[in-house]
C-alpha cells in the first residue's frame, strides 16, 4: 500500500508519463520564481548569483556545504519538499587541476556521481519542473576533431587524467536528456570550457593553468624571482570564459522557452599557452624572464568548443580574454586582501 507521500509521487508520475510525448514543459524562469542555486560559493555558482540579483531576480535559495551534504540522498529529498524550487541551477561539484582528478579519481567520481543523482533525481521527485545541471568540456573525447561539438560526445576514449570527473558529468547530463525524454520536464544541460574569475581556486598543485600562471607570477613578483619557467613549448591552444560570461549564457538559457539538450558554453576562440603567459606577466606587472621548459610535456595539441548551438539562441560571450586576464588578477589581490582567497 502507498502512503501519502508515495502516493502523491505515483500520481504526478503517471501525470508526467502521459504528457512527456508532447515534449517538454514549458516552464520559462520569471522574476517570480523561486530558484535553487546548488554551489553558490564555487566559482561559477556565484557569479549566477550575481547574474540573477543584477537582473532582480529576489527569490534565491542556497545552502553551504555544512548546511547541506549533496552526497547525502535522504537529507537532498528532505531539502526539496521542505523547499519546493520552481528552478534548479546545479553548479556544485568536486572540481580540481589535472594532479588532483588524477591522484584521486574514485573520490571525484563518487562524489560528483552522488550530486548529479541527488540533485537531479531529488529534484524531479519533489515536482521541479525546470533544471540546468551544469557539466564541463572534459566529457568530449580526447582525440575529438577541433572545435569540439555536441555530438562528439561518446565517440572515442576520454582523456585519462580526468576520466573519473568525465564520467559522472557524462551521467548528469544523461539524467537530464532520460528525465526530459522519458517524462516532459525541461531537464537541460550546459557544457563549460576552461573558466577563471572571481571566486577562482589558486591551490600551488590543485587549481587549473590560469590561476596558476597568476599566482605564479604574483608571487614571483613578490620575491622579486628572477625567471618564470612554464611546463612544456606553450604551443598548446586553450579556450578560456570568464565566469560572469558563463552565467550570463546559463541564466540565457534558462530564460528559452525551449533549449537544446545541452550546449557548449564557451568563447569560440582560443590562445596559446605562451600568449596566455604573458597576458598574465603584463597584468601582474612582472619584470623577470618568462622561459619554456620544452622538457616537460604539452599535453593535448588544442582544445576548443563549437559554440554555434548557444549562439544561434542569441548569445555570445562580452569579455575577451585581454580584458578578462586583468580582471582576473584584480578579483585575485581583492581576495587576497579581504582573506576569501580559495587556495
Amino acid at each position: 500500500m502507498l502512503d501519502a507521500a508515495n502516493s502523491a509521487r505515483y500520481f504526478w508520475l503517471a501525470k508526467r508519463r502521459r504528457f512527456a510525448s508532447e515534449g517538454p514543459t514549458i516552464i520559462q524562469m520569471d522574476k517570480t520564481s523561486k530558484i535553487y542555486v546548488a554551489g553558490h560559493r564555487g566559482m561559477v555558482g556565484s557569479a549566477v548569483v550575481r547574474a540573477l540579483r543584477a537582473k532582480g531576480y529576489e527569490t534565491i535559495v542556497v545552502r553551504t556545504r555544512g548546511e547541506l551534504d549533496l552526497t547525502n540522498q535522504a537529507a537532498v529529498r528532505e531539502f526539496y519538499a521542505a523547499e519546493k524550487p520552481d528552478v534548479a541551477i546545479i553548479a556544485a561539484a568536486r572540481v580540481g587541476g589535472i594532479h588532483a582528478n588524477n591522484t584521486y579519481p574514485a573520490e571525484f567520481m563518487m562524489e560528483n556521481l552522488a550530486i548529479a543523482q541527488n540533485t537531479i533525481g531529488g529534484a524531479f521527485e519533489a515536482g521541479v519542473q525546470r533544471l540546468l545541471f551544469l557539466g564541463s568540456t572534459c566529457i568530449y573525447p580526447k582525440f575529438a576533431e577541433q572545435p569540439i561539438k555536441e555530438e562528439s560526445l561518446l565517440t572515442g576514449p576520454l582523456e585519462a587524467t580526468n576520466e573519473a570527473y568525465a564520467i559522472a558529468k557524462i551521467a548528469g547530463l544523461k539524467m537530464c536528456e532520460f528525465y526530459r525524454r522519458q517524462y516532459g520536464v525541461c531537464y537541460h544541460s550546459a557544457m563549460p570550457t576552461n573558466l577563471y574569475g572571481p571566486g577562482d581556486n589558486y591551490h600551488p598543485q590543485n587549481s587549473h593553468v590560469l590561476p596558476a600562471l597568476i599566482r605564479r607570477f604574483h608571487e614571483a613578483k613578490q620575491n622579486n624571482t628572477p625567471e618564470v619557467a612554464i611546463w612544456g613549448t606553450g604551443t598548446p591552444l586553450r579556450e578560456f570564459l570568464h565566469a560572469d560570461d558563463a552565467a550570463a549564457g546559463i541564466l540565457h538559457l534558462l530564460e528559452l522557452e525551449n533549449p537544446p539538450e545541452w550546449v557548449n558554453l564557451g568563447c569560440g576562440t582560443d590562445i596559446s599557452i605562451g600568449d596566455l603567459a604573458r597576458l598574465v606577466k603584463d597584468a601582474v606587472g612582472y619584470e623577470g624572464e618568462l622561459t619554456f621548459d620544452a622538457s616537460k610535456p604539452d599535453g593535448t595539441p588544442r582544445k576548443l568548443t563549437d559554440i554555434s548551438k548557444i549562439k544561434a539562441t542569441g548569445w555570445a560571450p562580452q569579455i575577451p580574454i585581454e580584458q578578462g586576464v586583468p580582471i582576473a588578477y584584480q578579483s585575485f589581490l581583492d581576495e587576497q586582501a579581504a582573506g576569501t582567497l580559495r587556495e
